[in-house]
């Protein structure tokens, strides 16, 4: 049986853990794909110096800058457009490896997800009887994250997903059937 204290530091911990989370999405609201391994947002907007190391080490140029009139304090921030160019998963992680303030952390990626797949089966063609699979074959995260079933339809699995978006652009139809949502 805990004793009172411990219940009441456990307790006390985990009311000023979710005061603190919702203080953070009233004052900085996550509005931007942030690049893998960033820190959350309050702390990854005050590490982050917008040097722009990370944006010029993405081998596919993934990353970009908050623009001045649309960021507020975000502004030259790094964000990833993943509908428009999707970050590929390097193993090595250079754009946390080159940041030297910690606004990105080298993690192992079974930890980052940058966001939350979904399907819209009514859009994707395997729902329709056409063969297809691009979105599975081009999941760099392979079945941990997106699988076909036995009928050829993608099976997400949130827990596997890193969130990088290379299968909604992958997918053959326009718009995308899959599409991210910040996680």
């Amino acid at each position: 049986m805990p004793d009172r204290r411990g219940f009441f530091q456990d307790t006390i911990g985990k009311v000023l853990h979710e005061v603190v989370e919702r203080a953070e999405r009233r004052v900085a609201p996550k509005r931007w794909f942030r690049p893998p391994g960033a820190a959350p947002e309050v702390a990854f907007v005050a590490a982050c110096t917008r040097c722009g190391d990370c944006i010029d080490v993405c081998p596919v140029h993934a990353i970009l800058k908050v623009a001045a009139n649309d960021g507020g304090v975000a502004a030259g921030t790094p964000y990833i457009d993943p509908a428009t160019r999707a970050c590929i998963v390097c193993h090595d992680m250079p754009c946390a490896n080159a940041c030297e303030t910690g606004a990105l952390i080298p993690r192992p990626w079974p930890e980052i997800h940058m966001g939350v797949l979904e399907l819209d089966p009514q859009r994707c063609i395997t729902f329709q009887g056409a063969a297809c699979g691009v979105c599975a074959r081009a999941c760099p995260v392979g079945e941990r994250a997106l699988a076909l079933d036995d009928r050829g339809r993608p099976v997400l699995k949130p827990e596997g997903c890193v969130g990088c978006g290379v299968c909604v652009t992958a997918c053959v139809t326009l718009p995308s059937s899959l599409k991210l949502s910040l996680a």
